[in-house]
């Protein structure tokens, strides 16, 4: 398959354009789109509790609408692919020429990087703390996801595992690098996990983020950063069934209000890619008669008198010649 083939497959996948697809090994790529405003803050939201047992946490994130705008993307309780895997979260990194680039979350055996964004609910930025497989029942650890134990038994409580694999972002950082960002990089683990063989999002997830983008209370220049709806139990097939279910959010401490703004979208330049240098805008010369407009009075020299025409000279008389 050609490169160019290669990559409108891999937005597609990212874009929800299939629905199913046989494993494959992917690793976490750019949807090949970058946006030169910084996405806002992750804000503050309750956890619903998971419903069901081997349900996995996804948490909410800002996705771009291809156009100009951020748009919230509610957190929710996802059924597992297949037993045993976890789902690592996506994240917006600061990349060259300076711009922001999405990279996508995926299903795997190990959670891998998700840019050390703090999303909470066992993704403190590090890892992952919400819980473990054990056999084909996941076991929930009840220190860092809200679960109901009159539905599910499966639970076990591990504070040491949510301190270490926590990173302190106070102001709800969404984005790695780059200037404000989080300054984490992929351990080696992590590198290790991004190579195994991954699933892209399950068909009820591709769903749920599209019902989101229909939600135009979900867009940050509605907002402002802090959605209504910020998080469901489970995916949701409607904005109708969105805006019933939804548990509201509040912004996060020390997080600016989100300002809308016209954004640039750029295809994401290859790495190591030096940004290109706009071109020098040569100055405009002022039209002559603008020029005297705006010149300011000043005295203006008499002109000399205009000299007189010179007097034709006369002929001269008629020689005589003296007749024979």
């Amino acid at each position: 398959m050609k490169p160019c083939s290669m990559r409108l497959l891999f937005i597609a996948l990212l874009t929800g354009a299939f629905v199913s697809m046989p494993m494959a090994a992917f690793a976490q790529i750019s949807i090949g789109v970058s946006v030169n405003i910084e996405p806002p803050a992750i804000p503050v939201y309750v956890q619903p509790p998971c419903p069901e047992p081997n349900f996995m946490w996804t948490p909410g994130y800002w996705a771009w609408d291809g156009v100009s705008d951020y748009y919230w993307i509610p957190g929710t309780w996802v059924a597992a692919p297949q037993p045993g895997y976890l789902w690592t979260p996506g994240y917006w990194g600061w990349g060259d020429g300076g711009v922001y680039v999405f990279h996508g979350g995926y299903w795997g055996t190990h959670v891998g990087f998700y840019g050390g964004v703090n999303y909470g609910f066992g993704y403190g930025g590090g890892g992952f703390a919400g819980g473990e497989w054990r056999g084909g029942v996941f076991a929930y650890n009840t220190a860092a996801v809200s679960v109901n134990t009159t539905v599910i038994r499966s639970t076990y409580v591990n504070t040491t595992i949510v301190n270490n694999t926590t990173i302190v972002n106070n102001t709800h950082t969404s984005f790695n690098g780059g200037p404000n960002g989080v300054a984490a990089k992929p351990t080696q683990e992590q590198q290790a996990a991004a190579s195994e063989p991954h699933l892209p999002a399950t068909q009820a997830q591709q769903q749920h983020e599209q019902v989101a983008k229909q939600d135009k209370s979900n867009f940050a220049s509605a907002n402002h950063g802090v959605p209504a709806h910020a998080a469901v139990p489970r995916p949701v097939a409607s904005v109708a069934e969105l805006q019933h279910s939804a548990v509201a959010a509040s912004a996060a401490p020390g997080a600016k209000p989100f300002v809308s703004h016209t954004a640039e979208v750029k295809p994401s330049a290859p790495a190591g890619a030096s940004p290109p240098h706009p071109a020098p805008v040569a100055p405009v010369a002022p039209r002559p008669e603008n020029k005297t407009l705006s010149t300011p009075h000043a005295p203006v020299a008499p002109k000399p008198p205009p000299k007189p025409a010179p007097h034709p000279a006369k002929a001269p008389p008629p020689e005589h010649h003296p007749e024979n």
